[in-house]
């Protein structure tokens, strides 16, 4: 079975995801850095931005969906945010064990207070940076999440589902007892 070499798209997109998750995990500590004194966590923020600039109280699968992220994940912050009293649930009337999430008076204040502090932030981040480039960088980066989302709703095709792994040469198992 012969490899294709790679194209200098695929080298230059494989440099743009490295330096995407970089930037990633340097935006999360800035984050938390940020908002530490409201009591927030990047983590947390980011949930209550999403249902804050959502037009209609959603369910925890909506906001993973809109974030891109694990409705399990989103729903262990959900969860902490309301013990800590700054989302509270509320009855969805189009679905029984969906519940529908919306900020408290508290995680509205929170998040008013987090973004008042984003502004400033990323002014100075931006310093230099040409409007231009970024509108470009962030249309690079949208086309990406669309195909990205795109190949998760279309099918498996079979031949890519049964394709047989390169061949590993079999090593018996020892049993207890058993040398050589």
């Amino acid at each position: 079975m012969s490899r294709r070499a790679p194209t200098v798209s695929s080298d230059a997109v494989t440099g743009l995801v490295l330096q995407v998750f970089k930037l990633n995990g340097r935006l999360l500590a800035a984050g938390d850095r940020l908002v530490q004194d409201v009591g927030l966590t990047s983590a947390r923020w980011q949930v209550l931005g999403a249902i804050a600039l959502a037009h209609t109280p959603q369910p925890v699968a909506s906001i993973a969906r809109t974030m891109g992220l694990s409705r399990q994940g989103v729903q262990r912050t959900v969860n902490e945010l309301a013990a800590s009293g700054l989302l509270e649930f509320r009855t969805n009337p189009h679905h029984q064990t969906a519940q529908l999430v919306v900020l408290t008076r508290e995680g509205a204040a929170a998040y008013e207070a987090a973004h008042a502090r984003q502004r400033p932030w990323a002014d100075h981040l931006s310093d230099g940076l040409r409007s231009a480039d970024l509108a470009i960088a962030q249309r690079v980066l949208s086309v990406l999440t669309e195909r990205l989302e795109a190949a998760e709703r279309s099918p498996v095709k079979k031949a890519h589902r049964h394709r047989r792994s390169p061949v590993v040469p079999h090593v018996r198992k020892r049993t207890h007892g058993q040398t050589g």
